[in-house]
């Protein structure tokens, strides 16, 4: 369009960009600017309605894709490990692969403002989360715990590092002398009325904080993931002999 037909008042203007295809509206782009949208406003400013205002579209446009919010988070959880897999674990070690595959889930929900929160309450279906399930099991199952012992233990990693990320993204938003504050908690920790939990080293209650990140223990290189305070796995039984003839216990 020459400069002598590009219509001058701004109502014109407006018709002009909104003639036209608009652009193309998918799964993988709405995914992408609700994620955008959780970094800018937080989660419990994500709606359908302002993500569709972000994405210039109608609301019920997303809902061909997302019948309700609880889809649409399901699927940002998802997108959210995307990346735990994509280096190789750095070690053989049982322990430290275990460890390892923590952090980055940590890593990943840190990534997003309120990335625990959305993650948290979802069970998606998709490849980077059965992957990072299926990689965490895989370790476990070749330190010889037995298929359910890797499968809890499994689920166990995964909840105490939400659990715990909860927890950190939540004192990072809180006020700098709120509940999660640690000199409040480590002066209300005394060993007078608290003698089980003196304040002896980072792994106590009195110096552990939300805000403290999970390799700062002291006690520890690989924090809450060292080999030492990882559970060894139960030596599986002699599989009974089953052959023709011989009495069976």
């Amino acid at each position: 369009m020459s400069a002598a037909s590009t219509p001058s008042s701004p109502a014109a203007r407006a018709a002009v960009t909104t003639r036209g295809r608009p652009p193309k509206l998918d799964q993988a782009r709405t995914v992408e600017a609700a994620l955008a949208l959780l970094d800018e406003a937080g989660l419990d400013a994500l709606t359908m309605r302002r993500l569709a205002e972000a994405m210039d579209v109608r609301a019920g446009a997303l809902y061909r894709y997302f019948a309700t919010k609880h889809e649409l988070l399901t699927a940002m959880a998802e997108a959210l490990l995307a990346d735990c897999l994509e280096r190789p674990l750095p070690s053989a070690d049982w322990s430290e692969c275990l460890a390892e595959l923590a952090h980055r889930m940590r890593a990943a929900l840190l990534g997003r403002r309120d990335g625990a929160r959305v993650y948290a309450g979802t069970h998606s279906t998709g490849s980077h989360t059965l992957g990072f399930a299926d990689t965490l099991i895989g370790v476990l199952r070749d330190a010889d715990f037995a298929p359910d012992d890797a499968a809890r233990a499994a689920l166990a990693v995964v909840h105490f590092t939400l659990g715990h990320t909860l927890e950190e993204q939540a004192a990072l938003q809180a006020a700098g002398d709120g509940p999660a504050d640690p000199d409040r908690l480590r002066a209300a920790v005394t060993p007078a009325q608290y003698p089980i939990s003196p304040p002896r080293c980072r792994c106590s209650p009195a110096r552990t904080s939300p805000r403290t990140s999970p390799s700062a223990c002291g006690c520890s290189s690989k924090g809450y993931g060292s080999p030492g305070r990882v559970p060894r796995p139960r030596p599986r039984p002699p599989a009974p002999d089953r052959r023709p003839g011989l009495p069976r216990p």
